[in-house]
């Protein structure tokens, strides 16, 4: 797989995202379901804390992408989705640096809304990915 990004701005590269990329050589696509901080047995994690949740959901999508037998650096496309974007951006740093270890700056999306499916999850990540 060969990616290329394309940034015709350079702002979104220092909050760690491509405004587009393309993918070529490629064979395979995860469409990655959104992820909330859920334990493995379906009990929601963390109640209340943003970071926590965050960190929880990457791992979920982590799990997600290694059963599809790739990593967070087959990760093109990222959609967030917040109930709180402020507070959200007083921890993106989480989501940032697991993103910045893989070698990785997917093109991204972050929207506001007013309550997730399963009650005090504040973040859900959906995503996806090439290989």
């Amino acid at each position: 797989m060969q990616r290329n990004a394309v940034n015709p701005v350079s702002w979104s590269v220092g909050m760690g995202f491509n405004q587009g990329e393309v993918v070529s050589g490629h064979s395979r696509t995860l469409y990655i379901s959104g992820q909330t901080a859920m334990s493995n047995d379906g009990r929601p994690e963390h109640d209340g804390d943003m970071a926590a949740q965050l960190a929880l959901a990457v791992d979920n999508v982590e799990a997600v992408l290694a059963e599809a037998g790739m990593t967070l650096a087959n990760l093109v496309r990222l959609n967030v989705y917040t109930t709180d974007v402020d507070l959200l951006f007083q921890h993106y740093g989480v989501l940032a640096g697991r993103l910045g270890a893989a070698g990785v700056a997917p093109t991204t999306t972050m929207l506001g809304v007013t309550r997730l499916a399963i009650p005090g999850q504040t973040v859900e990540l959906e995503g996806t990915a090439v290989a």
